[in-house]
């Protein structure tokens, strides 16, 4: 068995274990699927044990209206980000170990003071069902491939609107001799924003009848429903290859309204730069976390575009100390996900509907307490209109609650034993915290002006929250200020 296929059989193995809640209903739903799984090798550099601790499934995102002040909403619940923020859940818990002196933990004490490394022999590998959506997904067409995308009609795809192209709230139609249908979607998948995958993953009819039409086939590419971001180049929207611009930063559509969320092809290229621990656990970590390799599960592929997409990053230079670029492996596994569109589509006959995506994110990550976290609109799954606003209704992978672990660390350690970066200063709300890692800040700034001088800035009213009252530790040291901004 090659390491791609061992990987994906490990993650797949560790998702058929969890609960059916969340899952996609078989024969009618599909979604995405996406993990972390830590590397251990020993010290004779021979034996290695490979284990998920992070997994995360989904294929949403919210639009910017619906964009919560106070941390407590899922803005983004692809299963790459879900995977992602899961695994920040496990870093928090096994640093809080070290900082308690627990050998088992993943960190041990680095040569800077306050400071936390990885133990010799550990490392990171990042799993993907999919193609990550946006530039890494624009691939060329194999004609013995399962089109996930609509065929090249240029006269229609450049009349197209936008709620069309996104998959809105009613889908893309479909054209059956020459009769334009509108399908429906479940209430379920109405909720909320959908996302370039399920522009990515379907239209598979329409291949066929483009071959059909067109006495002369063009080269096709699978398209991507990630729409370039403001102020930059836009696709040029052509026949065939001509479509896509690539290379190019985009964010993810939402059903009629636009999204503040990145591409998940931009997103895993920043974290080879970044890291994908986050700005809050960089103050307590020597340097960057970064994954060694990439995988993705059988799907449509290409080796190019993926590199092309995650390695745009490679020419940064001027990073910080801690910061450096870390392009990973890239492997494709030859396994396919169980509940993938293309998984689900035999089962289901003409009669019974139409396949759509499933409306809840899973998260799982491997701490010892309430390891799975469901979701769908970016709150708790199941969750009343009264509830919404209550913590009772966030997700355990919020920012919120996120960052409230993060105070947990803090309320652990004495005040001499503070990373450099946390000593002396008056931090109050998520904003102060992320921006006085300086270190990271910098790395993020030179990433930006060097390569992703386009990205979105999130509002900052929307990282002004702070810790919840009744929980609030006691810290005399970090009152509340902001004035180290500009």
């Amino acid at each position: 068995m090659s390491e791609a296929d061992r990987i994906s059989s490990l993650v797949y193995d560790r998702y058929r274990s969890l609960p059916r809640r969340g899952k996609p209903e078989t024969g009618l739903q599909w979604t995405l699927l996406a993990a972390v799984l830590k590397i251990s090798e020993g010290a004779d550099g021979q034996s290695v044990q490979r284990e998920v601790v992070a997994l995360g499934t989904g294929s949403k995102c919210i639009g910017r209206s619906a964009m919560s002040p106070k941390g407590d909403v899922l803005n983004d619940s692809h299963a790459e980000v879900i995977a992602r923020r899961s695994c920040v859940r496990y870093l928090t818990e096994q640093l809080s170990g070290a900082l308690r002196g627990d050998h088992n933990s993943i960190f041990c004490p680095s040569d800077q003071s306050g400071k936390w490394k990885l133990r010799p022999g550990i490392s990171f590998i990042f799993f993907s069902s999919h193609t990550p959506c946006g530039d890494a997904s624009i691939i060329p067409m194999i004609d013995s491939q399962v089109q996930p995308c609509p065929p090249v009609k240029a006269e229609q795809d450049n009349c197209v609107t936008n709620q069309d192209s996104e998959t809105g709230g009613e889908r893309r139609s479909e054209e059956t001799g020459g009769v334009r249908k509108r399908l429906k979607v479940s209430p379920d998948d109405a909720q909320t924003g959908d996302d370039s995958q399920a522009e990515h993953e379907t239209a598979v009819e329409r291949n066929a009848e483009a071959v059909e039409s067109d006495s002369v086939q063009q080269p096709d590419i699978h398209r991507t429903g990630a729409k370039c971001v403001p102020g930059g180049p836009a696709d040029p929207l052509g026949p065939g290859s001509g479509y896509h611009s690539v290379g190019l930063l985009r964010v993810k559509p939402g059903r009629g309204e636009p999204t503040l969320s990145l591409s998940c092809s931009d997103k895993l290229a920043r974290w080879t730069i970044m890291g994908f621990q986050g700005a809050l656990l960089s103050h307590f970590l020597q340097g960057g976390l970064y994954f060694r390799a990439v995988v993705v599960g059988k799907c449509p592929y290409s080796q190019q575009a993926i590199e092309r997409a995650l390695n745009r990053c490679a020419h940064v230079s001027s990073l910080p100390e801690g910061f450096s670029v870390h392009p990973p492996e890239i492997m494709q596994s030859s396994l396919e996900f169980i509940h993938s569109r293309t998984n689900t589509r035999p089962s289901l006959s003409d009669a019974q509907g139409r396949v759509v995506p499933c409306g809840a994110a899973v998260s799982w990550c491997a701490v010892s307490r309430r390891p799975l976290d469901v979701t769908a609109n970016g709150y708790k799954q199941g969750v009343t209109k009264k509830a919404l606003g209550t913590p009772q209704a966030r997700s355990l992978i919020s920012k919120v609650e996120l960052f409230h672990s993060f105070l947990g660390l803090l309320a652990t350690v004495d005040d001499s034993q503070l990373p450099e970066s946390l000593r002396g200063k008056e931090l109050s709300s998520y904003w102060d915290y992320k921006q006085a890692a300086e270190e990271y800040q910098q790395a993020w700034d030179a990433l930006r002006s060097q390569v992703f001088l386009l990205w979105p800035r999130s509002p900052r009213e929307l990282l002004l929250f702070c810790r919840d009252p009744p929980s609030a530790p006691n810290r005399s040291s970090l009152a509340s200020s902001g004035q180290q901004h500009s």
